[in-house]
């Protein structure tokens, strides 16, 4: 017993450094260590991928209010809300290009592509310039000038003037809002809808106002990582909360109000007023709570409700919307047997008597000329 004690007791020959490497250790600490995103993952997270997908939902919901055949439309839809998403994709991917010294002072941002050394300025700035240029060319092979104008120019909006306003003023949430209230502008205009309508007022106005609740309660959440960042958001000038919880209470009360304008504005029918007062009752219900408790768990409340409530608000439109009613609808397919007996090349636009819009001239049919009456 002893000698086994004086040799459990020995010191080792050699040293742990000459030991043979263990390869279950070995492939134990390979396996431990992180390993670098792929790049689609790091142009998903540039593009910010679940915001592209908002925007393809708002387009696609403004190109539905339009009340067309799918049978027709479709390509036009779905081109209108690729090309979308790829101005979306480049708007997003400038401004954190524009922030990414600001990103890496933040918890919520710095392990973004850029500020975790993940891609180069130069790559993500490429991959802005193709998803921009992109974008721009396919609105304007699927749907008109304008649409393509609205897509380009809403990069301009919330690249340069949005991003670089967000550490200067508060106003940047406003300029932010206007920035979302344009793809579902552009659905309607591909669909052959005028800027002046009813229906396209609506939807910008859904949009704008619906931000401000939204943006508020997160930026309520994380405004000391706001502060930390440098950015001007009210949260982050606002310590007792009253001036945040109002604007969010304000803003809710205005959306409330759309149902019952769409409705006596002739565009909607009455269910959708009464729809939307259930609705906005319980967004006004979480606004006052927040009002009453300005806790972040409040906050986030808020926050969840209006991921549901926008596109709740935007399927009721349209299903109670009177451009899908019985008459709509054959008139409108009236025009396209119509165009086809004419052999003519089919265009949304034309089918809608959208003169200004349509890229296809548009001729009208021949005044008819009665016949001389018999003697």
């Amino acid at each position: 017993m002893t000698s086994l004690l004086r040799l459990s007791l020995r010191p080792l020959r050699k040293p742990l450094s000459t030991l043979p490497p263990n390869p279950l250790l070995r492939s134990f600490s390979a396996s431990s260590s992180p390993t670098p995103p792929s790049k689609p993952r790091i142009y998903a997270e540039l593009s910010k991928a679940r915001l592209s997908s908002l925007v393809v939902l708002t387009t696609s919901c403004g190109f539905l209010s339009a009340g067309l055949p799918l049978t027709l439309s479709l390509p036009t839809m779905l081109g209108a809300s690729f090309g979308t998403a790829l101005c979306a994709s480049s708007a997003s991917t400038w401004n954190q290009v524009l922030e990414v010294d600001r990103d890496k002072k933040m918890k919520r941002t710095r392990l973004r592509p850029l500020p975790a050394g993940n891609v180069s300025i130069q790559e993500a700035s490429a991959l802005a310039i193709t998803t921009g240029t992109l974008g721009g060319l396919t609105l304007y092979a699927f749907t008109d000038p304008l649409t393509t104008a609205l897509g380009l120019g809403n990069i301009a909006l919330y690249a340069p003037i949005y991003t670089l306003t967000k550490p200067r003023s508060e106003i940047n949430t406003w300029v932010g809002a206007i920035v979302g209230a344009i793809p579902p502008v552009m659905g309607w205009t591909a669909a052959g809808g005028n800027l002046l309508d009813p229906e396209c007022a609506f939807l910008a106005s859904s949009l704008f106002l619906w931000q401000f609740p939204h943006f508020f309660a997160l930026s309520w959440m994380h405004r000391v990582d706001y502060s930390r960042g440098g950015f001007q958001m009210v949260p982050c000038n606002d310590p007792t909360g009253d001036r945040t919880a109002s604007l969010i209470t304000r803003y809710s009360v205005y959306l409330s109000t759309l149902p019952i304008l769409s409705t006596f504005a002739g565009i909607t029918s009455s269910m959708f007023a009464v729809e939307g007062f259930l609705l906005n009752g319980y967004l006004l219900y979480r606004a006052k709570k927040f009002d009453d408790d300005r806790s972040n768990g409040n906050a986030r409340k808020v926050f969840l409700t209006s991921l549901w409530y926008l596109p709740c608000l935007l399927g009721l439109f349209i299903f109670h919307s009177k451009n899908w009613n019985d008459e709509s609808q054959k008139e409108i397919q009236e025009k396209v047997v119509a165009l086809r007996e004419k052999g003519k090349a089919l265009c949304v636009h034309e089918v809608l008597d959208s003169k200004d819009l349509c890229p296809v001239p548009h001729t009208s049919s021949a005044p008819k000329v009665s016949a001389p009456a018999s003697n």
